[in-house]
C-alpha cells in the first residue's frame, strides 16, 4: 500500500490550526501527528503552508449528458481540483433532466470513467415524477432537488407549489434542496422594465426584476411548508440578508433539520458590478446590494448559513452574449472558490478555519457524508495544499473551464492553491495533473 507524509504543515481543521505531519496510507489518513516516520514512504515538505480538508462543493452543473458543448463531467472536474474542490454534487437539469433512477444511474457511470474528483448527484424532482424520486436510495444519492427544472414553459419552480410540497414534505425520508424565488414577481417585475427598456434592459435591472421579495416570498413560503414535516430541507443559493434573517442559529448543525448556503458570487460581487462585467454576472437569483453580500457573510460567521457553494453553471461566449433576454444565468466558478474566500480572508472578513467549517465540515454534516469533510486518522484523505502569500492572476491561460472564460478574469488573489489528494491521490500539483485515477461516488448515512 502506498504511503505519504505531508511534512510540516499548518492543519486547518475543526476550528483549529495546528503544526504537525500528516500520514496518508493507501486512501485514507493514517496518522496526524508530529515528526512522522514510515519506511519507504514518500515525503512532501509542506513548509508551512496551510492544509485544509478538500473543498465540497453541493451545487454544480457540470453539464453532462446533452449540453456538453458548454462542459463535461471531466473538465469541470478537472478545474475543480485544480481549485481545491475533491467533492461535488451535480443537479439535474441535464439533457434529458434527471428525472428516472434510471437516468441518474447513468450520470454516475460517467463520471466513474471521466471525474478526477469524487461525486454525487441529485435526483430531480416534479410534480409529475413524485413516485419516481421517492425511490432515492439516501444511502448512494445526495438528495432530491428541483433546482434548474421547469415543468413546462409557463410555470416554475417547486417553491411556487406549496400544496406539492406540502404532499413531498409529507412523504420523503430523503433530504430535499430547493431554488426559492417567486415565479410572479419575477414576471411583473419582467413586464415593468420590458416595457421601459423593451428586450434590451440593462443587465443592472437584473436585481430588481429577481429582487429580494421574489426571494424572500418564496423562502418564507416552503419554511413555513418544511416546519410543519420537520423534514430535511435545504436551501440552496441564498442571495439577500432578508432571507438569511429567517434561518436559527440557536441548533448545532447536526441538529439542524433546516439549513441553508451561500454562493461565492453573492459574497463577492454586488450591484455596482453589473455596469463593468454585465451578462457575466447575471445569476439566478441574481447578484444584488453590498448590504447582501456583507450580510451573507455575516450570517455565515453567525451560523445562520451553513455552508459555502459555487452554483457552477458554465455557458459559452456566444450563450452569455446578446441583450438581456439572450444571455444565459449562471457562470463558472468551481476553480476559484477557494481562492475567492481565501482573498476574503485576507481582506479580515473570514477567519482559515471558518472556511473549512464553511465549505468542507458542514457539507459534510448536512449531507451526512461517510468519512469525509475533514482531516482525521482513518478519513479519506481529500485534502488541499494552499500557499495563502503566493499572488497570482486570473487569465484566459490559467483558466481550465471548458467553456473558457471567468467572471474573475484580470483579479488578483493572494493566495493559491499548490496540491490537491482525492482520496489519497495527489491529482493536482501546481499546474500539473495526474489523472491515472478517478474519484469516488460518495456515500452517506441512511437516516438525514
Amino acid at each position: 500500500m502506498s504511503a505519504t507524509i505531508i511534512k510540516n504543515a499548518r492543519i486547518v481543521n475543526e476550528g483549529k490550526i495546528i503544526d504537525g505531519d500528516v500520514l496518508i496510507k493507501g486512501e485514507r489518513i493514517e496518522k496526524i501527528a508530529n515528526n512522522i516516520s514510515e519506511t519507504n514512504a514518500t515525503i512532501l515538505e509542506a513548509g508551512g503552508r496551510f492544509l485544509l480538508p478538500g473543498v465540497i462543493d453541493d451545487q454544480v452543473h457540470f453539464r453532462e449528458p446533452g449540453l456538453t458543448h458548454k462542459a463535461t463531467i471531466y473538465s469541470e472536474s478537472k478545474a475543480a481540483v485544480a481549485g481545491g474542490v475533491t467533492s461535488f454534487m451535480d443537479m439535474p437539469n441535464t439533457v434529458p433532466n434527471t428525472l428516472t433512477q434510471e437516468l441518474l444511474e447513468e450520470k454516475y457511470q460517467q463520471a466513474s470513467k471521466t471525474s478526477l474528483a469524487n461525486y454525487s448527484f441529485f435526483m430531480g424532482i416534479t410534480q409529475g415524477n413524485l413516485e419516481e424520486a421517492l425511490r432515492t436510495d439516501n444511502e448512494t444519492v445526495c438528495g432530491i432537488t428541483d433546482d434548474g427544472l421547469y415543468f413546462n414553459k409557463e410555470d416554475g419552480i417547486l417553491a411556487n407549489y406549496p400544496e406539492f410540497l406540502d404532499t413531498l414534505f409529507s412523504r420523503s425520508n430523503t433530504l430535499i434542496a430547493l431554488h426559492c424565488e417567486d415565479d410572479a414577481i419575477i414576471k411583473n417585475n419582467t413586464e415593468k422594465y420590458r416595457a421601459i427598456y423593451g428586450d434590451d434592459i440593462p443587465f443592472q435591472y437584473h436585481a430588481l426584476i429577481r429582487s429580494r421579495e421574489a426571494c424572500l416570498e418564496a423562502t418564507k413560503r416552503v419554511l413555513d411548508t418544511a416546519k410543519k414535516h420537520q423534514n430535511r430541507l435545504h436551501i440552496f443559493h441564498v442571495s439577500t440578508i432578508d432571507e438569511a434573517l429567517l434561518f436559527d442559529n440557536t441548533t448545532s448543525i447536526r441538529e439542524k433539520r433546516i439549513t441553508a448556503e451561500a454562493c461565492v458570487h453573492h459574497l463577492w460581487f454586488d450591484d455596482k458590478d453589473y455596469e463593468r462585467l454585465g451578462a457575466k454576472i447575471k445569476w439566478n437569483p441574481s447578484v444584488k446590494e453590498e448590504k447582501d453580500k456583507r450580510g451573507l457573510l455575516n450570517a455565515l460567521l453567525e451560523s445562520r448559513i451553513d455552508i459555502i457553494a459555487t452554483d457552477h453553471a458554465p455557458h459559452t461566449v456566444e450563450e452569455k452574449s446578446g441583450n438581456y433576454f439572450k444571455a444565459h444565468s449562471g457562470g463558472p466558478l468551481v476553480q476559484h472558490a477557494l481562492p475567492v474566500m481565501l482573498e476574503l480572508h485576507h481582506q479580515g472578513f473570514i477567519s482559515l478555519e471558518k472556511i473549512a467549517e464553511k465549505m468542507s465540515h458542514y457539507v459534510a454534516e448536512i449531507y451526512r457524508i461517510k468519512d469525509r469533510g475533514y482531516i482525521r486518522e482513518g478519513y479519506y484523505a481529500d485534502l488541499v495544499l494552499a500557499d495563502i502569500n503566493n499572488p497570482w492572476k486570473v487569465t484566459p491561460e490559467n483558466i481550465l473551464y471548458q467553456c473558457g472564460w471567468s467572471p474573475l478574469e484580470g483579479q488578483q488573489f493572494q493566495s493559491k492553491v499548490v496540491k490537491t489528494f482525492v482520496n489519497g491521490n495527489l491529482v493536482y500539483s501546481e499546474g500539473i495533473f495526474n489523472e491515472s485515477s478517478r474519484g469516488m461516488r460518495l456515500r452517506f448515512a441512511k437516516e438525514r
